[in-house]
């Protein structure tokens, strides 16, 4: 098991209706015939960022967020991203004004989730959350249609892997990540 509590939550995060931002969501949806541990838990969250935040407050030791995350790479290349403390972003870190989202973005914005945000509405519950790791594939495009571009999808099958051996190993026993700065997660919801 991974530690005291060992809960995993995998939340596979995205809007289907903008192109390859719905990658976390199929990512999910694959992870979903995975056997898996039972310490492991699997969600398609989709757009809803409060059911993510609540969920995440229940006490999860690490969280795995998959999602698109632009980082000017080639469309499909996967990154692991270790989100720390002081990157977390919108309740209060460096991407945000005090106690509020970064500059620009409203704090809940039904459009889209970005786990910033999430993160950020933990930190307003008076939550801290345990290790937040997030598996980013580099989108192609996140215009208005349903489906992945052909790069992002070849690249689900990776991430089902890479999700899987996260979700299961001990974090002593895990490769080190790349740290996370907040910026990492804004997206260009169009």
């Amino acid at each position: 098991m991974t530690g005291p509590s060992g809960r995993v939550l995998v939340a596979g995060v995205g809007n289907i209706f903008l192109g390859d931002d719905g990658f976390g969501v199929e990512v999910a949806r694959r992870l979903a015939a995975v056997p898996l541990p039972g310490w492991v838990r699997v969600a398609d969250y989709g757009t809803s960022g409060m059911h993510l935040a609540y969920d995440m407050a229940d006490g999860y030791e690490t969280t795995i967020l998959i999602d698109a995350a632009p980082r000017g790479g080639e469309p499909g290349a996967l990154t692991v991203l270790d989100v720390e403390p002081g990157h977390r972003g919108a309740a209060g870190g460096p991407a945000a004004g005090p106690g509020g989202p970064p500059p620009g973005r409203p704090l809940l914005d039904a459009h889209g989730m970005q786990p910033d945000v999430v993160v950020g509405v933990l930190g307003m519950l008076g939550v801290q959350p345990g290790r937040i790791l997030v598996v980013g594939c580099e989108p192609a495009s996140v215009d208005e249609e349903i489906g992945l571009s052909e790069p992002v999808a070849a690249a689900v099958d990776e991430a089902v892997r890479v999700v899987t051996r996260l979700a299961t190993q001990p974090p002593d026993r895990l490769p080190p990540t790349a740290p996370a700065p907040a910026q990492s997660f804004d997206r260009s919801d169009g």
